[in-house]
């Protein structure tokens, strides 16, 4: 047949009659050292379809979560189509290896192509698209949790930002409106969770491995480091950041004039709040039009890239009901574009996470210059440093007097939160990846909600000591349900502290030499996934770390930056 792949529309509604001849002919077509390029070209280009389809139907059914129709076309997509493009796919990544062959960039892609042959198993297959169908489900429990206040009926998000107020008993009772609506889903939630552990230690003895953490490490290409690594990394956190995040509490304890902290002085377990909350932008148009602006001030070419999002609707950032909780980056293979997802509500905090999506999109229009597919994706302990570092290289554009959302007095004050909020992060990050250890390391013990409830509260009594949440016991238990990394993405969490902390060593680069800091970030996110772990780090000047020493100088650095901004 002449190998011309479908369009994504047809594509997306085809059955798999229609695309197995596309496989069939890949994998009966013989190649050799000279042709072996022209072949994988064919093959990146069905993986761009494959992957195109499964995020706009995602995608789809994350915008609305009430939405049957795109739910069940998700779902039909995911047990009918996705299985069996996988096992075509495996086939094809086994050819190649067989091969002996080593087109050129394709180094590192070949190191995940073995790992991914070595615990691929079609008894999997089926068992990871009912863990898929697990996750959506839990996504449509925590997208349609709303609050009545004041007979209005508000998000979750919603219920947040009104909580950016001095006046403390309103912060308290949307906070315990909040909890109380997230308690009702907590039997649901549980359930979830004895499906998906039962699901998961399945995975991983089909795959011939002794544990899903192992399983785990070898699907998320952890070539680079160890468990103990994760582990080591927890207890330099310990050491440095959990004492200067006690200093942090202490600061916003007498901000507030308090004796001690309860969630609702809080935005999260681990952010501050500054009173009155700080608003960034009007309207919808404004967060967009502003957020161009600044990232034209970056760097030209990024301020292109998001200009050309803008024309192209690649972007869904305000928060409505019916749409599932969070952010995330997606692509578009076939059309090599990036599209947003956050729920934006008109605050300063939004600021931010549009700054570090906006890092995973031009990740993505780096990469893509990249002529395979296979190339395109890193490790994510560095599509987290592309996002996080945006966070810091952006945050001299924020003020009015460049263009930005904020006056110089709020600028200070969202930059000393920012800072103050990278500090409390690492504390908070080892309380989730610490906990998915446990999890895993005790698969039968974790099977049990309520040991997990018990986990969680003592991983948050070493590593976050500072927080009253007395009488609040049971908040405090199930925060583990609030984490959506732990159900749908497992093993995912240490990935942003590890990043945090290459992103605040660009930030030291930068505050050196912005513009040779901004070319060594451009330079290490257009190398995609051609690179291992501590190759992109070192191509971005700086090195992947999970010591005291290194972490402390990056504490010490944002305390002195803080105390400057304050002073």
């Amino acid at each position: 047949m002449n190998f011309t792949p479908p369009t994504i529309k047809k594509f997306m509604s085809a059955d798999w009659s229609d695309l197995e001849p596309y496989y069939q002919e890949l994998l009966t077509r013989p190649f050799d050292a000279a042709s072996v390029a022209a072949w994988l070209a064919d093959w990146s280009e069905l993986r761009k379809l494959v992957d195109e389809t499964y995020a706009r139907l995602q995608l789809t059914s994350f915008q609305n979560t009430a939405d049957a129709e795109a739910e069940e076309r998700y779902y039909y997509f995911l047990e009918n189509l996705y299985p069996k493009l996988q096992a075509a796919d495996q086939q094809l990544k086994e050819k190649l290896l067989a091969s002996d062959l080593e087109p050129e960039g394709m180094r590192v892609p070949l190191m995940r192509m073995r790992a991914e042959a070595q615990i691929f198993r079609d008894a999997n297959l089926l068992l990871q698209t009912e863990e898929r169908k697990l996750g959506s489900q839990y996504s449509k429990i925590t997208g349609g949790q709303n609050i009545i206040y004041q007979g209005e009926n508000l998000t979750l998000q919603q219920a947040a930002a009104k909580m950016h107020t001095p006046e403390r008993a309103v912060r308290e009772q949307l906070w315990q409106l909040t909890a109380e609506r997230q308690l009702q889903n907590r039997g649901a939630i549980n359930d979830l969770w004895v499906q998906a552990m039962e699901l998961r230690q399945q995975i991983a003895a089909n795959a011939d491995l002794p544990d899903y953490r192992a399983y785990r490490w070898q699907q998320l290409h952890r070539f680079d480091y160890t468990p103990q690594d994760s582990k080591d990394f927890f207890e330099a956190i310990a050491e440095v950041a959990v004492p200067a995040a006690q200093r942090v509490y202490a600061r916003h304890c007498t901000r507030l004039g308090l004796d001690s902290l309860r969630p609702w002085d809080l935005e999260r377990e681990q952010s501050t709040m500054r009173f009155p909350g700080i608003q960034a932008y009007e309207t919808p148009e404004d967060f967009d039009t502003i957020a161009e602006d600044v990232f034209q001030q970056v760097d030209p070419e990024l301020g292109a890239y998001f200009a050309s999002m803008r024309r192209e609707h690649l972007l869904d950032l305000q928060n409505r009901p019916g749409k599932s909780p969070g952010a995330f980056c997606t692509s578009f293979a076939t059309q090599a574009r990036p599209f947003i997802f956050m729920n934006a509500v008109g605050m300063e905090t939004d600021v931010r996470v549009l700054l570090h999506e906006a890092g995973h999109a031009f990740h993505v229009f780096e990469r893509s210059r990249l002529p395979y597919h296979h190339q395109w994706r890193a490790n994510m302990e560095f599509n987290e440093v592309a996002s996080t570092a945006m966070e810091f290289l952006a945050a001299p554009y924020l003020s009015k007097s460049h263009g930005g959302y904020f006056s110089k007095a709020d600028a200070a004050r969202a930059r000393v939160q920012h800072l103050e909020n990278t500090l409390l992060f690492w504390p908070y990050m080892a309380v989730v990846s610490a906990f998915q250890h446990w999890v895993y390391e005790h698969p039968t013990l974790s099977s049990d909600p309520a040991q997990c409830d018990a986990q969680w509260s003592a991983l948050n009594a070493r590593f976050m000591p500072s927080l009253d949440w007395s009488g609040l016991e049971d908040a405090l238990a199930t925060g583990w349900h609030r984490k959506l990394h732990i159900h749908r993405y497992p093993f995912y969490y240490i990935e942003y502290g590890l990043s945090q902390l290459g992103a605040v060593q660009i930030w030291a680069n930068a505050l050196n030499d912005q513009a040779c800091a901004l070319v060594d970030y451009r330079a290490a996110l257009a190398l995609g996934g051609t690179a291992t772990i501590p190759e992109l780090y070192a191509a971005a000047g700086v090195r992947l770390a999970f010591d005291v020493q290194t972490l402390g100088a990056a504490v010490d650095l944002l305390e002195r930056t803080i105390l400057e901004l304050e002073g």
